[in-house]
């Protein structure tokens, strides 16, 4: 069975919207270049192309996925994070946009002129340490992660954007075999609560791995973890920033002022939700 670019493109947009997919057309768009090969230009350019049937069937297997709520990044196998493509698996949590507050906050630490080491804890696919590393040619990262398979997705995209040179990797829990002190220590660790996991959207919680999501029954533990080990690695005048869930800034601050921390900053996302929170040691203020 074949069919042109637009009459694909309708039928598919049709059907995800009827299920209520925020961004049908989009979605349509992206799985048509996946199993086709043709760029969006191309299709613009001549909607009434024929596609073969084999290229057809593939579309129709994406579609179907969708359908049953798998994201499309997951049947790319691939996320855009901060201009960049990553890779992206069973294994590793799905980059999201609001990540980006964290790496906007980190480069503002980060000379271009001088080297600077960092630490991306539960690095996943690496997004984090790897943006940072493209964005300062300069910088050292370690990027551990109890995952073995989620760091081996790590060191690939670390190896696809040039900077697998500057990174260094480790399997672990937080600070585990991690040695030195560091000028930047960076996490988007799980923070949803246990019993909330079962409410998440089908997307997230049949999608993304548990470990990356349950934070323990207040969704704070690994903040805890970070906050005790993070006191002999960080560097004189450095500064811990992490990701948090909405609503968690008084108590997560709280955590790190027990521990000798000062809070410093809070950066929003765009929909204007406290999504970072920056700290310094106490005497290095």
């Amino acid at each position: 069975m074949s069919g042109d670019v637009a009459s694909l493109l309708k039928a598919a947009k049709r059907a995800l919207d009827r299920q209520g997919h925020p961004t049908p057309a989009l979605d349509a768009r992206l799985l048509l270049q996946r199993a086709t090969g043709l760029s969006h230009e191309a299709m613009i350019a001549d909607p009434d192309r024929q596609i073969a049937a084999a290229a057809v069937a593939r579309f129709h297997e994406y579609l179907d996925r969708r359908r049953r709520g798998e994201p499309v990044s997951r049947i790319l196998g691939e996320r855009e994070f901060y201009g960049r493509v990553f890779t992206v698996t069973a294994a590793t949590l799905d980059p999201r946009p609001d990540t980006e507050t964290l790496i906007e906050a980190a480069l503002a630490f980060m000379p271009r002129d001088r080297a600077c080491h960092i630490i991306d804890l539960g690095t996943g696919t690496g997004a984090i340490g790897i943006t940072l590393l493209a964005e300062r040619p300069l910088a050292h990262a370690v990027m551990t992660d109890i995952s073995l398979a989620a760091l081996a997705v790590a060191h690939r995209n670390a190896e696809s954007h040039g900077v697998g040179g500057r990174a260094s990797f480790i399997e672990g829990s937080w600070f585990a075999g991690v040695e030195g002190r560091f000028d930047l220590i960076l996490s988007n660790p799980p923070y949803i609560p246990s019993a909330i996991l079962p409410t998440l959207a089908a997307e997230v919680r049949d999608f993304d791995p548990g470990t990356a999501l349950d934070g323990g029954p207040d969704g704070l533990e690994p903040y805890r973890r970070i906050a005790a080990e993070a006191v002999s690695s960080l560097a004189p005048a450095g500064r811990v920033i992490v990701e948090i869930g909405e609503g968690q800034a008084i108590d997560i601050e709280a955590i790190f002022n027990a521990r000798g921390f000062v809070p410093e900053s809070r950066w929003k996302d765009l929909a204007g939700h406290v999504r970072c929170l920056g700290f310094t040691q106490a005497k290095a203020r």
